[in-house]
């Protein structure tokens, strides 16, 4: 066995003894702090598995239409769940997006600031969770906060393994990660990756990612040993951009540029490593009762000498990373959840990064333990029950929130600083390219009402 194997063998056997160790600490202590500190899930609560990208735009998979990339695992999963076609993020901006996902609030209500883009007192959807007994885990960019009290396993993640900041995280070839368990106490506990030392590389550290990933749902995989208790991991890809991109000939014989061929390839090698993760659940039985997310954080980015234009990655929405229009916000969003989701659904209906922890919560058969901006879409997932839809939405970007957007039904009012309101109607005008405001200035006051709340 050579070195870097016998290091990771090593590592993930220390990973192995440590849930072993807790499982049998659960096992010995007794009923009343268990009722407390731990309360045993019911075996029917779901797993979850929440899979992040960076600035995967609305186009850039096979199943939204992209025709140059191949993702067959994410239009396979597509195709066994429920596709929307109107989902949102939090905001066009990275961090403030990450937030508004993890805590189910509006950028303006969460609290934060430009250095504090998470407060130390918000709840997160990891802490909802471990208070009904999820094993929580989080693989690759956290970009919330690198000191203690916003750190991954201060905000409900009982395992961590990646980067704090996105710096960090763009370095696909890193030569160190964080490590943090709560189960040991670890806490930044810097990881070495041997392969990449002195500039080498060796490792590929997205593939790492999806490395430890499999081994998480293999050691926490619910069974009687753990009491069937569910878990929460996720999986954030720092993908795809140019810091050090994968030296990969998937599209070696395209007559592009070697930025457009790595770009692509990055995207297409994250879809197999998605297809493994699939392959790994039902290899082990556990892919009926495992909820799958897949969405982006952001529009795409205009890097590395690629224009969006050219994958049209932001499909037929105008904008990209950073911007209030469609293809800043708008991306794609995935879930699949054989036990309860039907295959092959469509959906267009509207909903936002701050519903995703009410949804969650749903899920898990708990409420929200703290104020939310958001709705669960549990109705709009399993067809039953009454949905309940926003009345608006809202979102700011730049300097001074100089640029904001509201969403009204079919109605989208953009203002960028002291410009006067431009207004689209996205029914027949998904992007946004006929401004008619002039003729619907009741529309326009109606919706700077609701931007003022």
């Amino acid at each position: 066995m050579n070195k870097v194997n016998f290091w990771r063998k090593l590592w993930w056997a220390a990973a192995a003894l440590t849930v072993g160790f807790s499982s049998m600490a659960q096992t010995n202590t007794n009923s009343a702090h268990l009722s407390i500190t731990n309360p045993p899930p019911a075996p029917r609560r779901p797993s979850i598995i929440l899979i992040l990208a960076d600035n995967i735009g609305y186009g850039d998979l096979g199943s939204y239409g992209q025709t140059k990339i191949k993702t067959p695992h994410l239009d396979e999963l597509a195709s066994q769940g429920i596709r929307f076609t109107s989902y949102y993020t939090g905001s066009p901006n990275d961090e403030a997006s990450r937030a508004s996902l993890f805590t189910g609030l509006e950028p303006r209500n969460i609290g934060a600031s430009f250095s504090y883009p998470l407060p130390g007192d918000a709840v997160t959807v990891p802490m909802l969770l471990q208070r009904v007994g999820y094993h929580t885990g989080l693989i690759g960019e956290w970009n919330l906060g690198d000191t203690p009290p916003v750190q991954p396993n201060a905000k409900g993640f009982n395992e961590f393994a990646g980067f704090l900041s996105q710096t960090h995280a763009r370095n696909y070839f890193t030569d160190s990660i964080y490590r943090q368990d709560t189960s040991t106490g670890s806490n930044r506990l810097e990881s070495t990756l041997s392969e990449n030392w002195n500039g080498a590389h060796g490792l590929y550290v997205p593939d790492f990612l999806a490395e430890m990933a499999g081994n998480f749902v293999r050691i926490n995989l619910p069974d009687r040993v753990n009491h069937y208790r569910a878990f929460f991991l996720c999986l954030s890809y720092p993908i795809p951009h140019f810091d050090t991109p994968l030296n990969d000939s998937t599209y070696s014989g395209e007559s592009w540029s070697q930025a457009e061929r790595d770009r692509a390839a990055m995207i297409t090698r994250m879809d197999e490593n998605v297809g493994r993760l699939m392959a790994q659940l039902s290899k082990l039985k556990a892919d009926t009762n495992t909820v799958i997310v897949f969405t982006s954080i952001g529009g795409p980015q205009q890097e590395g000498a690629v224009d969006p234009k050219f994958f049209d990655s932001a499909g037929p929405l105008r904008g990209g990373a950073g911007s209030v229009y469609e293809g800043g916000i708008r991306v794609p969003m995935i879930i699949r959840w054989p036990a309860r989701i039907k295959p092959g659904q469509v959906s267009d209906f509207p909903w936002a990064a701050w519903d995703f922890l009410p949804t969650v919560a749903d899920i898990a058969l708990t409420k929200p333990t703290a104020k939310t901006d958001g709705l669960s879409i549990i109705p709009v997932l399993t067809g039953k029950g009454k949905i309940k839809e926003h009345e608006n939405f809202y979102w700011e970007s730049g300097q001074e929130a100089s640029d904001r957007a509201v969403r009204m039904g079919d109605w989208k009012m953009v203002r960028s600083g002291t410009n006067a309101p431009a207004l689209y109607n996205l029914k027949t005008d998904i992007g946004e390219k006929e401004d008619v405001a002039a003729k619907h200035a009741e529309v326009i006051r109606k919706m700077e009402n609701l931007r003022k709340r």
